[in-house]
C-alpha cells in the first residue's frame, strides 16, 4: 500500500511536469499503473482472506471503491482542467490520493495463515442458512495451492484469458464511449454524466454481483456478467445510431455494471479454487492479464479507424460473449463435476 501510494504521486507528477508527452505517458503509465495495481490487488485479496466463508459480497463491496473513486475526477478532468491550470490540478489530485492510500494502508493487517472464522466450521455445514448456501455454491479449495501448483492446474491460464478479454472490452468502452456519444450529437456534459453514471453502476455492480455470487455461485454469475457486458456493447451502438439519449444512458450503465462485476468474480474465484494462503500471488498471476487488456484502448483505436465505431463495438461485444463461453470450462481443481471432495481440515480461529 505504501509503494502504491508513492507510485500514485509519482505518476501525477509525471503528467504535470514531464517535458515531453511520451515521458508523461511512460511516467503515468508505469508509476500510477503499478501503484494502482498494488493498491487494488492488496485490498481485494485482504478482504477475501479475512472473510473466506462469504468472500463474494465482501470482495465486491471493497472492489466497488475502485470505481466510485473515479466519479469526481470525471468532472474535474473533463470539465474543469485545461491548459492553464492542469499542473496544480494534477499535483493536488496526486497528493490527495497518495495521502489517502498511505493513511489507509498504515492500518492494514494480514490474517494468520490458515485463517478461518471461529464461528464457522469449514468441515460442517454452518447453522446460518446464508453461510450454508454460500459454502455449498462456492466450496472451499481442496488444499492450499502454491503459485506453481495453481498454474499447473491450467485454471490460471483460463482465468487470465477471460479476464484479459472482458477487462479489455471494459477499457475499450471507457475510452470510446465519450467519442461515440459526442458523434451521436449528445452534449459533452451529458456524455460526462453518462461516464459518471457508468462509474457509479460499475462500483455498485461489483458489490451486487459479489453478493449474488455467494447465493448462486461464482462461475454462474461470471457467465451472466460476460453476456451482459457483451450485449451492452450492441445496445450502445443501437442507441447511438437512433440518437436516443435515454437508451444511451441505460446501456452505458449496463455496460458499467458488467465491466465492474468481472473483477470481484475473478478475485473470489481465485481464492475458491486455490485457497487463501497464497491468494495475493495467485490472483496476481490472474490479474496481470490486465496488462494485455490495456490494448483495448490502443487496438480499439486501430479497429475504429478501420471499421468505424459500429464495427469496433460489435467486435467488443463478441469478444466478451466468447470469454463467457471459455469460462464454461472453469472447474475447481481437485473437485470433479459429480463428486464433492471434502476440503483439508483447517484450524479454527487464529491459526
Amino acid at each position: 500500500m505504501m509503494l502504491g501510494s508513492a507510485g500514485t504521486l509519482l505518476g501525477y507528477l509525471s503528467l504535470a511536469f514531464a517535458p515531453h508527452v511520451w515521458l508523461a505517458f511512460i511516467g503515468f503509465g508505469v508509476f500510477s499503473g503499478m501503484g494502482a495495481g498494488m493498491v487494488y490487488a492488496t485490498c481485494v485479496n485482504m478482504v477475501g482472506k479475512w472473510y473466506p466463508e462469504r468472500r463474494g459480497g465482501k470482495t465486491g463491496f471493497v472492489d466497488g471503491g475502485f470505481a466510485y473513486g473515479s466519479v469526481p475526477f470525471v468532472f474535474i478532468f473533463h470539465g474543469y482542467m485545461d491548459g492553464s491550470n492542469f499542473r496544480w490540478v494534477l499535483v493536488s489530485a496526486g497528493v490527495l490520493l497518495a495521502a489517502m492510500v498511505a493513511v489507509a494502508g498504515f492500518y492494514f493487517r494480514d490474517p494468520p495463515k490458515n485463517w478461518w472464522p471461529a464461528s464457522v466450521d469449514p468441515l460442517n455445514p454452518p447453522d446460518d442458512p446464508r453461510a450454508r448456501r454460500s459454502l455449498a455454491k462456492n466450496p472451499p479449495a481442496t488444499k492450499q495451492f502454491s503459485p506453481l501448483e495453481a498454474w499447473r492446474t491450467g485454471r490460471v491460464a483460463l482465468m487470465r484469458f477471460c479476464l484479459a478479454c472482458t477487462s479489455g472490452v471494459n477499457i475499450f468502452g471507457i475510452t470510446f464511449q465519450v467519442d461515440i456519444g459526442e458523434e451521436a450529437g449528445f452534449a459533452a456534459g451529458i456524455v460526462a454524466t453518462a461516464m459518471s453514471l457508468k462509474a457509479i453502476v460499475n462500483g455498485t455492480g461489483r458489490g451486487v454481483i459479489g453478493w449474488l455470487s455467494d447465493l448462486y455461485g461464482r462461475k454462474q454469475c461470471l457467465l451472466y456478467v460476460c453476456a451482459i457486458l457483451g450485449f451492452a456493447q450492441f445496445g450502445i451502438i443501437f442507441a447511438a445510431e437512433i440518437k436516443n439519449l435515454p437508451l444511451f444512458l441505460l446501456f452505458s450503465a449496463i455496460s458499467g455494471f458488467g465491466g465492474g462485476a468481472i473483477f470481484p468474480m475473478f478475485a473470489a474465484l481465485t481464492a475458491d479454487y486455490f485457497g487463501e494462503n497464497n491468494n495475493a500471488t495467485n490472483y496476481g498471476m490472474v490479474y496481470s492479464s490486465k496488462l494485455l487488456s490495456g490494448l483495448g484502448a490502443g487496438m480499439g483505436a486501430v479497429v475504429v479507424g478501420a471499421w468505424g465505431y459500429n464495427g469496433a463495438f460489435i467486435l467488443a461485444g463478441c469478444i466478451s460473449i466468447f470469454a463467457g463461453f471459455v469460462a464454461l470450462f472453469l472447474q475447481p481443481p481437485g473437485r470433479s463435476r459429480n463428486k464433492r471432495v471434502t476440503p483439508n481440515p483447517r484450524p479454527l480461529g487464529e491459526g
